[in-house]
């Protein structure tokens, strides 16, 4: 392009002659009409070649009605540039007395430098621009093939269909089509080049033609008729012989002619590429044949298609090749699409496939993604297809490959609210005209919004923003993405309330039969009495049906995400009849904006914590408060249920006080476990398993301690007021010691005490003993509240021996009798309640026995490992699975914790950071002594943690205490999804158990039972 130079001693913007400063007029004219680079634009102005335009305001008018008028100026010079003397006047004289040709031909420059390329390579396809016949403003499949028709070659085909695309772009950016017919048009431009790719692939090889039939199936968008500018054509090869021809041959032979169709239009020649055709849809994938008869496609999707197969067959469409062939493709494969919904696993694969999947968005990008992003394009055509796959099967007026056109039939039909869908088809339009317009500027394939402020400002200016384009473009796209991401998932769930609910006239209600299809569909496994809960909580014209009406649509979504929705409805539906009146709980769920989310997610993750907050619905509290389920401290507790204690009227009142406390506590606890372990829209899932097992043990741990400080509190008051005739003091044991206890786990204890001065030794014994009963039949008072069981059995000689001791009695006996395995118990003593200073002289006491001095002897060593392997042959319980018992199964608890004890017992004396009650903490000290390498360490602490996740995921999901996966499937399902495992993944979770507790097994036999 020539560019003059500049003249001597004009400064670029001042006219010659002109005093220093002040600008032309042609320069003020130019900012006037939207050029940024008005300097640039007067000297492009300036060049020979536009003499005959220079200073034509309607020219300038035109220009800055573009997209980006510099953009078009330089694009109008490149092809003025190009032409030939001899025609150059006749483009200048047309561009100037012909306004739509005018518009036509600059609204192109000023959108795409790819299209203004191709113009200046080919000096004369602006003619295709001049006129407009009736038939050009709405061209079909026909009048592409007509201007398709002379390509015989890639090169010829490239430009060809670039010359169609011209004037597709030209009615686009001028207005005269919409963004669904655009889309619509190249599909159709996308249809005639697959035939005139197989007309040259078939010329090349007639041999191969003579021997098959070979259709064409368009998938995807193309198939769907809602293509883009650049976009990978999908497509599915069908191939049979023709009459009296060999099989194999034949496919052989399609299969040539499919490959050379796909490289004609892929692969890049001088006049660059088309697009790629994309044939991975076909059955099996990559993996599988790309060229199947008619009776192969289908046994493959009678016996092997997954729902999302299904799915993408509903934008199946023959465009190109053997006619009938195509069409016994389509009306074969059509039945199967629609009857997908009724398909075994389709519940679990709609799940699947309505978690939006953006893990593989870089970070920095999921902002700006058109297509995958949060309120992107995906959310709206998923719900489009995954209701037409629901009810599709009822109702064929829903049989569109269309998403438009398959959004109002859902409308129309009643699937979906009228002013949701016109929300939807509002946000849909202008988001694809963004990516219209993003990938026409290059012709480039892509999905991102660019950050560039010049292209923000074309690609603003290019949908009619011309204020303030990038701040306008900015706001509407946030705005559209917002309503796409709120009414994605109420798609699904408002015409549920619509079809219980009052509706004004003229609303068409989703039938009975529907709306148990779809919330079958969405995993509800008795919708008829999902039914009746959503009448119960939504009919009605008061406030609160109202603002459950506007909760509903997005609990129901939570709760299909769930292994069980019917549970979290009904759930859901007892809270809200429990607390109906209470004016503050809708306002919560409402306006709080985690509480709804996490009810949800407690509601619909299994039985304990329901059962906990339906025993006291005002709990729910707890979960919209930001701290709310944060567990509280061990000092905090205590000082609340000794102050209840102190406030109560007798001992049982006081304890019914401490263990409502503590059913609090334990709701709190197991709340913030199913949120952490589950996510939120806006907290994602904790990480580190291993940090959600120690807040849950370190919970459960304190709160069960405070509530025995209750129960000793209200036993001594209710005989003895404010001191007892005995120090006393209760030892944590076990788990409770260990400060790892779980959801179904006994608090195991020893209890110690000591008779004040001047108090006889039998009536401080009898005090000890009445004391300890006392607390004992509080605790397991039949109430509504969990019970609380406290097992002394790893007392000196067990259940033989006396309840209670004095610490003289443990010392003696601890002196002359104790075995191996009680030093090993004592491993996890720890005072809990009582007497604090009682407490610490029992641990002085015992501290020789679990870390004797020079370590363990070799008798004491072949003592454990022979208890170990007793223990493992007589108490798995008969049938189980050994390599599924979270406990006493091969790499669980028991085989991690007695490796680490015996650890402890050798090494304790010389490693003070092995001296303590947790088995994470000591194993991670033996590590830090070198007792072990870092992945073995790793390997043990990671078993250790996956079973207790499991015990902790039993008792959650089945209210009651386990130490194997459950045999329900929808139990083990809930399961898998508190462990991090999507639907349908429970065999991997089963796997992955196995293979890590089978790795901690391999260290034990080294570490435990391997040489001294």
């Amino acid at each position: 392009m020539s560019v003059p130079g500049p003249v001597p001693g004009h400064e670029p913007g001042r006219e010659p002659g002109r005093a220093p400063g002040r600008r032309s007029s042609t320069f003020t004219r130019l900012l006037r009409h939207g050029f940024t680079h008005p300097s640039e634009a007067e000297k492009l102005l300036d060049v020979p070649e536009l003499a005959a335009l220079r200073g034509d305001a309607v020219l300038l008018e035109a220009l800055g009605a573009t997209a980006d008028p510099d953009l078009a100026l330089r694009g109008l010079v490149r092809l003025v540039e190009a032409q030939p003397e001899t025609e150059r006047q006749t483009l200048t004289t047309t561009l100037l007395s012909a306004k739509p040709f005018r518009d036509r031909l600059l609204g192109v420059l000023g959108s795409s430098e790819a299209l203004a390329d191709h113009l200046a390579r080919h000096h004369r396809d602006w003619e295709t621009l001049v006129t407009y016949e009736a038939a050009d403003l709405h061209p079909g499949v026909a009048e592409f093939e007509h201007g398709l028709a002379e390509a015989t070659d890639e090169v010829a085909l490239r430009v060809a269909y670039r010359r169609c695309l011209l004037a597709i772009a030209a009615r686009d950016v001028c207005g005269t089509t919409d963004v669904a017919q655009t889309a619509a048009e190249l599909a159709d431009l996308a249809t005639a080049t697959l035939r005139a790719a197989l007309a040259i692939a078939r010329t090349a090889a007639p041999a191969d033609a003579a021997q098959c039939r070979l259709a064409v199936i368009a998938m995807g968008k193309c198939g769907g008729h809602e293509l883009n500018y650049v976009s990978d054509v999908d497509v599915i090869f069908v191939g049979e012989p023709v009459e009296g021809a060999d099989e194999g041959k034949a496919i052989q032979a399609a299969t040539r002619l499919a490959s050379h169709l796909m490289r004609i239009c892929s692969e890049t020649t001088v006049e660059g590429t088309i697009w790629p055709v994309d044939a991975n849809l076909r059955p099996e994938g990559r993996n599988g044949p790309l060229v199947r008869t008619l009776s192969s496609h289908l046994a493959y999707y009678q016996r092997w298609a997954k729902t999302w197969e299904f799915q993408a067959l509903l934008k199946a469409r023959a465009v190109a090749g053997d006619p009938d062939l195509g069409s016994q493709y389509i009306d074969a494969v059509s039945p199967l699409v629609w009857q997908a919904a009724e398909r075994e696993n389709f519940v679990a694969d709609v799940q699947k496939m309505r978690r939006r999947v953006v893990d593989n968005i870089p970070a920095a990008q999921v902002e700006r993604e058109l297509k995958l992003g949060p309120g992107g394009l995906r959310d709206v055509e998923f719900a489009v297809q995954l209701l037409q796959l629901v009810h599709g099967r009822s109702d064929a007026t829903l049989h569109s490959g269309t998403t438009l056109d398959a959004l109002a039939a859902l409308a129309a039909g009643g699937y979906v609210g009228r002013a949701d869908a016109a929300q939807l088809d509002e946000a849909y339009r202008f988001l694809r005209a963004m990516e219209h317009r993003i990938q026409l500027y290059r012709l480039r394939r892509t999905h991102l919004v660019p950050e560039d402020e010049a292209d923000l400002r074309r690609l603003g200016r290019s949908l009619g923003l011309r204020t303030d384009p990038v701040a306008e473009l900015n706001k509407e796209w946030k705005r559209h993405a917002s309503v796409v991401r709120r009414l994605h998932e109420k798609l699904f769930y408002r015409p549920l309330l619509d079809a219980v609910a009052q509706l004004a006239p003229g609303e068409i209600r989703l039938s009975p039969k529907a709306a148990g299809q779809r919330l079958e569909a969405l995993g509800y496994a008795d919708p008829a009495a999902a039914l009746r809960h959503l009448e119960a909580l939504a009919s009605g014209v008061s406030r609160k049906a109202a603002i459950q009406r506007t909760l509903l649509p997005v609990l129901l979504g939570w709760f299909a995400d769930s292994a069980d929705p019917d549970a979290g409805l009904l759930g859901f539906r007892k809270v809200s009849d429990a607390l109906g009146k209470t004016p503050w709980y809708l306002r919560l769920l409402r306006d709080e904006g985690a509480a709804a989310e996490n009810l949800a997610r407690v509601l619909s993750a299994g039985r304990l914590a329901p059962d906990l907050l339906l025993r006291a619905p005002e709990a729910v509290a707890i979960l919209g408060d930001p701290e709310g389920l944060k567990p509280r401290t061990r000092d905090h507790l205590e000082q609340e249920v000794l102050a209840a204690v102190g406030r109560a009227d007798g001992a049982e009142q006081a304890v019914a006080a401490a263990r409502g406390v503590r059913r609090r506590e334990l709701f709190r606890t197991t709340a913030a476990d199913l949120i952490g372990s589950y996510g939120t829209e806006d907290n994602p899932r904790e990480p580190d398993p291993g940090a959600l097992v120690d807040r849950v043990g370190e919970a459960v741990t304190d709160l069960n301690a405070a509530t025995i400080a209750g129960a000793l509190r209200a036993a001594v008051r209710a005989e003895w007021g404010d001191t007892l005739p005995t120090r006393f003091a209760v030892i944590g044991m076990g788990r409770f010691g260990g400060h790892e206890l779980g959801y179904g786990s006994d608090a195991d204890v020893l209890f110690v005490h000591e008779p004040r001065e001047g108090v006889d030794e039998q009536e401080a014994a009898k005090a000890a003993n009445r004391v300890v009963a006392e607390m004992r039949r509080l605790l397991q008072l039949p109430t509504a509240d969990p019970p609380l069981l406290i097992d002394a059995d790893l007392r000196p000689e067990g259940k033989s021996g006396p309840l209670v001791r004095t610490l003289k009695s443990y010392e003696a006996y601890y002196r002359r009798w104790s075995l191996v395995w009680e030093s090993q118990a004592l491993l996890r003593a720890e005072p809990m309640a009582g007497d604090r200073d009682l407490g610490e002289r029992f641990v002085e006491l015992v501290d020789p026995l679990r870390y004797p001095v020079e370590g363990l002897g070799e008798d004491a060593i072949r003592e454990i490992r022979r208890l170990k392997a007793r223990m493992e042959s007589e108490r798995l319980p008969r049938g189980a699975d050994p390599t599924l018992h979270a406990k006493l199964g091969r790499g669980g608890l028991s085989d991690v914790e007695w490796t680490v004890q015996l650890l402890q017992m050798r090494h304790g004396w010389a490693e003070p950071g092995l001296r303590t009650t947790r088995t994470r903490e000591a194993l991670a000290a033996a590590h830090a002594a070198g007792l072990m390498p870092t992945d073995e360490a790793q390997i043990l602490d990671e078993a250790w943690v996956l079973a207790t996740r499991v015990r902790n995921a039993v008792m959650l999901v089945r209210g009651r205490p386990g130490d194997t996966f459950p045999s329900d499937p929808r139990e083990l399902a809930a399961v898998g999804r508190y462990l991090g495992y999507e639907a349908g993944h429970v065999g991997e979770m089963v796997d992955d158990y196995r293979r890590i507790t089978r790795r901690a097994r391999a260290v034990v036999e080294e570490l435990f039972y391997g040489a001294a």
